[in-house]
């Protein structure tokens, strides 16, 4: 039979670097010839991409391949493929612990994808497929011409390098993505210029650092010189930095975002944390100083500058004091967005050999304290924006656009972490893509509430 009488139902977990790998798995297999269903019971096949950078991941990774695997008896499913993280990171204990699952890929091998399934629908043997590679990563993906954008909004993610380069003694990402390798200016220009005749209007630049593209090239590339090239194509789009690390955010990238009309002055910069004595103790003390100038330095260039981070509570030898040097930084640097993590020993990492440990349940009550002091933060500023006007890119329009709202975000308001902004009552539908400016009315805990103006 050919690929088109097989349906694919596809789950994807973990970040958006990992979405994006699923897409050009979808791309590949979309070229091949087979068919998407959005209801994943009624897929003859179904392919999950795991993620395995926490614990919480990973046991949402094999909750989910357990469920797929359900599906074998109570759906319609008779074959599944699992890939991404989870199987990289496990390759050699994963086919005896899940034997239900049909094929295993890992990170380097998602262009495999189609001949996997083309050796099981001719009823070759597959029995080479329940192993993945265990070998670390060192390739670099180009997308399929006709990429599959899978966000459901008008925005898209664009993976401008992989791997990372930086030892940070709490991640295990270094260990299952390998080393740092970056992508060519020119075809990721050409990538954003494909996205854009597409209908997307928002690029999010995404890598595991993405201030540190270009640094493995000889071809002087860097982050700067890719967002001054995509703003040379004009247009009106919004172009989003996210993953950036404190030590690497230059006068120079800075200048950039500011001179770039399409860039949003945001900036997404996990500290991790701000004692220095914790900062050495997760490898990262080369960022103490950055850390500290990092809100003044971009504020004086960028007024309007909207700062994103993310921390990391209970890391072994964290103590009280610690953890109020943090609340006071947080509170005292007023980030836009917060986004706090509790601490999961990795294995093969330094910190989890590390002591003294910090209780799981200490861990959980200080992410916990830090994210109700971020919201009033949120709120607060949320109504300093109330009664001023802003640009918004529609997101989905509302059926009854009389009655019901429309969704869209500002530029300090990055897709799928910050909250949305709701406009209501319009008189015409607002379709998704649109830009439309709004007067903000109203605050509804992390989100806004906007009229057309």
């Amino acid at each position: 039979m050919s690929p088109s009488a097989y349906s694919i139902g596809i789950i994807s977990l973990g970040c958006a670097k990992n979405l994006v790998d699923t897409e050009h798995m979808c791309a590949r297999l979309r070229a091949e010839g087979y068919r998407f269903v959005d209801d994943i019971a009624a897929a003859d096949i179904l392919l999950v991409n795991t993620c395995a950078f926490i614990d919480d991941a990973r046991r949402e990774s094999i909750d989910t391949i357990l469920e797929a695997a359900a599906m074998k008896k109570t759906g319609a499913c008779r074959f599944l493929v699992v890939t991404g993280c989870l199987t990289q990171r496990y390759a050699a204990g994963l086919p005896a612990s899940l034997p239900e699952v049909d094929a295993f890929l890992g990170v380097d091998q998602i262009d495999d994808i189609a001949r996997v399934l083309n050796i099981w629908r001719d009823g070759r043997d597959a029995a080479e497929n329940r192993i993945a590679a265990p070998s670390l990563p060192k390739r670099l993906f180009e997308p399929p011409p006709q990429r599959q954008v899978l966000t459901g909004g008008p925005f898209a993610y664009v993976k401008i390098s992989e791997g990372c380069n930086h030892r940070c003694a709490f991640c295990a990402i270094p260990a299952i993505r390998g080393r740092a390798r970056s992508r060519a200016v020119n075809d990721i220009r050409a990538e954003v210029e494909n996205l854009l005749s597409d209908g997307i209007r928002e690029i999010n630049l995404v890598a595991q650092d993405t201030t540190a593209y270009g640094r493995d090239r000889d071809d002087g590339a860097n982050l700067a010189g890719l967002l001054r090239e995509l703003g040379r194509i004009g247009g009106d789009f919004w172009i989003r930095m996210l993953y950036g690390f404190p030590s690497l955010i230059t006068d120079t990238l800075l200048e950039a975002m500011a001179e770039t009309e399409q860039a949003c002055n945001y900036l997404d910069v996990p500290i991790q944390h701000s004692h220095p004595d914790v900062l050495r103790r997760m490898g990262r003390a080369g960022t103490i100083a950055a850390v500290n100038r990092l809100a003044p330095r971009t504020r004086k260039i960028m007024p309007d500058i909207t700062l994103r981070t993310t921390c990391l509570v209970g890391h072994p030898g964290e103590t009280e004091d610690a953890f109020q040097h943090l609340r006071r930084f947080l509170d005292a640097v007023a980030f836009d967005h917060l986004g706090v993590f509790v601490y999961s020993p990795e294995e093969g990492t330094r910190s989890a050999r590390a002591t003294p440990a910090v209780p799981a349940a200490v861990a959980r009550t200080r992410r916990n304290r830090l994210m109700r002091e971020q919201q009033q933060r949120v709120i607060q500023r949320h109504k300093e924006l109330t009664g001023k006007s802003d640009r918004i890119l529609i997101h989905s329009c509302a059926s009854d656009p009389a009655t019901e709202y429309s969704v869209g975000r500002s530029r300090r308001q990055a897709p799928e972490v910050d909250g949305v902004t709701y406009i209501g009552r319009t008189r015409n539908r607002l379709m998704p893509g649109a830009f439309v400016n709004v007067r903000y009315h109203a605050v509804q805990g992390y989100d806004l509430l906007a009229k057309l103006s």
